[in-house]
């Protein structure tokens, strides 16, 4: 087959054209280590590199979230801590205010460290973070979620709103607690109902011992009951008034009162008094979840108020102090089982995302690692045959210029 010298010239050029074409893109590759730079080199690849991409970015985006989770549930449970530590010292207080050698200014001094305490208390319930959130005011995280009321207690200013985060492709996880799920809202599962005695009896009877529960599956454990002393001085009596959850009262009675005697209530329960009662003097027993038990910050004023008051030479004062040290006594101790059952549901939620954060860091190092087979290069494979393609290209245009300076002519 004859090939004329245009052809031979356009072959060649062609051949070097394609050797220069193909070194360059072996100079690309080992410039930006990657060997997939346009979807054609490789379609497949390309594809699986897309969809890994994606799948590292929402790894990324996860971890990114686990750790603004966390950070945000560390500092409630550190917030929680420093709450059950302010709430132990007040605990102590209690105790030494029960004690009925104690004069009034002595009391009055308890009360003061008290309020220091509850100061420390109100405080810790408008903690905000390092951006200004606070961490108790559910959505409304710009509002400072609590204030003194005039009359005692606190007025919640924040709402029940749960911030949740998606951590993972089907979880999402809580990051903050409702300041009223914290501090104004006791459960009954885990705490006591609560025996108090009207502020305006005018006897000293006592209520020697708190409820107790002797039927743990009785219905009527969670009724209202109010314990109304009727008779006379020297002979008295007692009704029970008993108030269903939907309302409905049945009174029972009278029966005749003895002191330290223990007065049944309803089938599942009993409470003692002792003391000389007054006619009309009432007592009330209620669940743990009514609203004058549920909020912290009122059982506290509560306390502080009494022992504030005056009892020295009355009895009927120092009766009302002992009840409403005995039913504050309750009070704050469900307050503070319901504040250790949030900080338990923290801790859980901690762990959890510890765990979370050790799975995706795995994954997000597999997906890598699976990207960067798919579009990274073997540098020394690819300059190795960068070298020889470069030795190829040069001995092409070497052994060219050598064809195209031969000619018959140089013979004759």
């Amino acid at each position: 087959m004859r090939i004329s010298t245009a052809q031979f010239y356009s072959q060649s050029v062609q051949s070097m054209d394609n050797q220069q074409g193909e070194l360059n893109q072996l100079y690309q590759e080992i410039s930006t280590g990657k060997s997939l730079l346009t979807p054609a080199d490789n379609p497949v690849g390309a594809a699986q590199a897309v969809q890994l991409t994606l799948t590292s970015e929402t790894l990324t985006q996860y971890t990114t979230n686990q750790n603004s989770a966390l950070s945000a549930l560390q500092l409630e449970d550190k917030t929680l801590q420093s709450v059950t530590s302010v709430m132990a010292s007040i605990k102590s207080l209690i105790t030494q205010a029960g004690d009925g050698s104690l004069t009034d200014s002595q009391r009055g001094a308890i009360a003061k460290t008290m309020e220091g305490y509850r100061s420390q208390l109100l405080s810790l319930a408008n903690t905000s973070d390092s951006n200004g959130s606070y961490v108790f005011s559910g959505f409304q995280s710009k509002t400072a979620p609590f204030s003194n009321n005039a009359s005692g207690g606190v007025s919640y200013l924040g709402d029940n709103g749960v911030r949740e985060v998606q951590v993972a492709n089907t979880t999402t996880i809580a990051t903050n607690d409702s300041g009223a799920n914290v501090f104004l809202t006791v459960p009954g599962l885990g705490t006591s109902p609560v025996a108090a005695s009207s502020p305006s009896n005018t006897g000293n009877g006592t209520i020697t011992q708190q409820p107790v529960i002797t039927d743990p599956t009785a219905v009527s454990n969670s009724d209202s009951y109010t314990i109304t002393i009727g008779g006379t001085s020297a002979a008295p009596t007692y009704t029970i008034a008993d108030t269903s959850p939907t309302g409905g009262t049945t009174t029972t009675g009278p029966f005749t009162y003895s002191a330290g005697a223990s007065i049944a209530l309803g089938t599942g329960m009993s409470v003692t008094l002792s003391g000389n009662p007054n006619p009309s003097d009432t007592f009330t027993v209620t669940p743990s979840t009514a609203s004058q038990n549920s909020s912290l910050f009122t059982s506290i004023d509560s306390i502080i108020s009494a022992l504030q008051t005056p009892t020295t030479g009355s009895g009927a004062a120092g009766a009302s102090l002992a009840n409403a040290l005995s039913a504050g006594t309750v009070r704050f101790q469900n307050s503070l089982s319901a504040i250790s059952v949030v900080q338990a549901s923290v801790g859980g939620r901690e762990q959890q995302l510890n765990a979370l954060q050790t799975v995706t860091q795995t994954n997000s190092v597999q997906t890598q690692s699976n990207l960067s087979n798919v579009t990274d290069i073997d540098m020394t494979s690819v300059i190795s045959q960068y070298e020889l393609q470069q030795t190829s290209l040069q001995a092409a245009q070497q052994s060219f210029v050598k064809i195209q300076g031969m000619s018959l002519f140089q013979y004759l």
